[in-house]
């Protein structure tokens, strides 16, 4: 499908051209979503750029992810589709940059983008030029990060209160349990967020060593500095919550270990309080005919109560010692 945006009265106009029809010769911002080979190929004429095909948005080398064409700056940056959802998946979007236009090549429903074509109609500030739409399109992705970010640290702070104050007085496992699933899925979403944070920097670096091949203004490059600034910020801030995630799934597994040693400690504790009268009943168990207590009157009780006062015995002494 090919969404083509073109300057009106009250912003950027969406169109959704026809298949078979190329786009608009006025496009401002042409979005490519899920295109088929004619679609892209009619993008490129327009564009008079080779836009890379979804097999190239795997490519991990960053010369395969950043590079020019005669006339655009090619781009490919990591987007979260909907980065609030428990599992955030991540999807690769080209960019492919002129003076006079933007196209976007996209194969997944992102929230960015249907934000973005939202802003783009009905915002007359925006100026006519494919820089300037990608400017308010990466405002929008990294105030989405920075609002998953400020999520996150707040999901943290409630599992943290969690571990050490319910998981210690309630001393339940599936407490325990949850905080490290909690847990994972935090991390889960901090390193989806470094992954975005880490593409849109190396984009917006490249973007600004080759501004004068897209005719930025001044101001629109100190805006993407701002911009580049911001993601640093955010990145720092996820370094910090993956330090203190460390440390909360370290005392998580400690307050775990700990419940354990105290289990065994009771049956420890058990295993040698009851030896002392185990070693009494063994010794009259053993039924040697010479063993006055057999025929006595009182044996029996003798021998209960002999073992009744190890115990005690034995108790006392753990409890002077401090082991219980």
């Amino acid at each position: 499908m090919i969404i083509a945006y073109c300057p009106s009265s009250s912003g950027l106009e969406r169109i959704e051209v026809p298949a078979g029809q190329a786009p608009p010769s006025t496009s401002v911002w042409i979005d490519l979503f899920r295109p088929t080979p004619e679609e892209h190929k009619l993008a490129e004429n327009l564009m008079g750029a080779e836009i890379p095909a979804k097999k190239e948005l795997g490519s991990i080398e960053v010369s395969a992810r950043l590079y020019d064409e005669p006339g655009a700056l090619v781009m490919m940056v990591m987007m979260p589709m909907a980065a609030r959802i428990p599992d955030p998946e991540l999807s690769s979007v080209s960019l492919v940059l002129s003076s006079k236009r933007l196209v976007t090549v996209r194969h997944g429903e992102l929230q960015s983008i249907a934000l973005c074509s939202k802003k783009v109609q009905v915002d007359r500030t925006i100026a006519n030029t494919g820089p300037a739409v990608l400017s308010a399109l990466m405002e929008i992705v990294i105030d989405r990060c920075a609002d998953v970010m400020e999520e996150i640290s707040t999901n943290f702070d409630r599992m943290s209160k969690t571990v050490f104050e319910e998981g210690i007085s309630a001393r339940k496992k599936d407490v325990y349990h949850e905080a490290i699933r909690t847990q994972g899925r935090i991390g889960l979403q901090v390193a989806r967020m470094h992954d975005v944070c880490a593409s849109l920097s190396r984009m917006l670096i490249y973007l600004d060593s080759h501004a004068a091949k897209v005719s930025l203004s001044d101001q629109q490059s100190k805006t993407f500095d701002m911009y580049s600034r911001d993601l640093h910020s955010i990145k720092e801030h996820g370094d910090a919550l993956d330090n203190k995630l460390s440390f909360l799934l370290d005392a998580t597994i400690g307050l775990v270990n700990l419940e354990q040693n105290q289990i065994i400690k009771i049956f420890s504790v058990l295993g040698v309080v009851f030896l002392p009268p185990t070693l009494i009943a063994s010794i009259y168990g053993m039924n040697f005919s010479n063993m006055p207590e057999l025929s006595w009157q009182y044996g029996f009780m003798f021998s209960i109560g002999l073992m009744l006062g190890s115990v005690a015995v034995t108790y006392i002494y753990l409890k002077m010692k401090k082991l219980l």
